[in-house]
C-alpha cells in the first residue's frame, strides 16, 4: 500500500475522533426540557432538548445517536481491521477500508451540515476532512491498469451491477416523490422539513452518492476497470449505511414513528449490499 503512514495516521486520527463524537452522541444527557418550535413555514417541531444534539428535531436526533452505535460498534472495528490487513498487503482488506472510510466520509459529511451548530461542529469538520483525504489516498493507491486482474476469472459481476443500478434510481424515485409533488401544486416546501433550511440527505443523495451508484453499477455491468475498482468499495460503503438506517428504523419505531414501508426496503437493501459486496470480495486474489 502507497504512503502507508500517512494512511494510518489519518485512519487513527479518525477512529480516535469519531469514538469521541460517538460516545458523546450516545450518552451526553445534559440540556433542558424539551419543547415545540415553530418553523418560519409554520410547522411545528418538537426540540429533542439533551445531549448533544439537544437543538435537533426529536425523531432526528434519536436516528443520530441511533447512527452512532452502528459508528461506535462497526464502523470504528472495520477500520481497524481493514487498516490492519491492508497494512499486511491484503487488497481485501484494502478494498474493506476503502467503503469503511467511504461510511465515514458520508456520515460526517451529513453531520456537519444537517447537525444544529453545537460544540463537536470543528469534530465534525475534521472527520469528513480526514476520511475525504484517507478515501482519495486508498483510491490513489490501486493501480487502474491491473485493476480486474486482482479478481478472479470466473468473479460474477453483473448482478451486483444491476442492483447498484437499481439502488440508485429505487432511492432517487423516493426523494423525488418528496420533493416534486410540492413544487407542482404550489405549495413548494415539501412536509416534513421542519425547521431545516433545505433537505440536505435529499440534495446529497440526488446530486452525489445516487448517480454515483447507477455510474458504478453501469460499469460493473460492462466489466469497466473503474467499475471494479469502486464497485466493491461503493458496496462496503453502502452495506455498513444500511446497517445504519436499519438502527435509525428501529430507533423510529420506538419513539412510535411511522417505518413503514422503510422497515421492508431498507432491510432488503443491506441483504443484498452485503451478498454484492461479499460476492465480490470474496473473489479477489490473496
Amino acid at each position: 500500500m502507497k504512503n502507508p503512514k500517512i494512511t494510518l495516521a489519518l485512519i487513527s486520527l479518525i477512529i480516535i475522533l469519531s469514538a469521541i463524537a460517538s460516545i458523546t452522541g450516545i450518552f451526553s444527557s445534559d440540556g433542558f426540557e424539551s419543547f415545540t418550535f415553530e418553523s418560519i413555514h409554520g410547522e411545528e417541531t418538537i426540540v429533542y432538548g439533551k445531549g448533544l444534539y439537544g437543538y435537533m428535531p426529536e425523531d432526528v436526533a434519536v436516528q443520530g445517536i441511533a447512527q452512532d452505535y452502528v459508528t461506535l460498534f462497526i464502523g470504528i472495528p472495520m477500520l481497524i481491521i481493514g487498516m490492519y490487513f491492508s497494512l499486511k498487503g491484503s487488497f481485501k482488506g484494502r478494498f474493506i477500508l476503502a467503503g469503511t472510510v467511504g461510511y465515514f466520509f458520508v456520515t460526517y459529511l451529513f453531520y456537519m451540515l444537517m447537525a444544529m451548530y453545537n460544540e463537536y461542529f470543528l469534530i465534525f469538520v475534521s472527520l469528513a476532512g480526514l476520511s475525504f483525504y484517507a478515501l482519495a489516498i486508498l483510491l490513489l493507491s490501486f493501480e487502474l491498469k491491473s485493476i480486474r486482474s486482482l479478481f478472479n476469472s470466473d468473479t460474477q459481476v453483473k448482478l451486483p451491477g444491476i442492483f447498484l443500478v437499481i439502488n440508485g434510481f429505487n432511492i432517487a424515485f423516493l426523494w423525488l416523490s418528496i420533493v416534486v409533488p410540492p413544487l407542482l401544486d404550489g405549495t413548494i416546501y415539501p412536509s416534513g422539513l421542519g425547521y431545516f433550511t433545505t433537505l440536505v440527505v435529499q440534495g446529497l443523495d440526488l446530486s452525489l452518492l445516487l448517480p454515483m451508484s447507477i455510474i458504478i453499477g453501469i460499469l460493473l455491468i460492462k466489466k469497466n476497470s473503474y467499475g471494479y475498482l469502486f464497485g466493491p468499495i461503493y458496496l462496503v460503503f453502502l452495506s455498513i449505511l444500511m446497517v445504519a438506517l436499519v438502527a435509525k428504523i428501529i430507533a423510529i419505531g420506538l419513539t412510535g414513528g411511522t417505518i413503514f414501508p422503510a422497515v421492508i426496503i431498507i432491510p432488503l437493501t443491506m441483504i443484498i449490499a452485503f451478498y454484492s459486496a461479499y460476492s465480490l470480495i470474496k473473489n479477489l486474489n490473496s
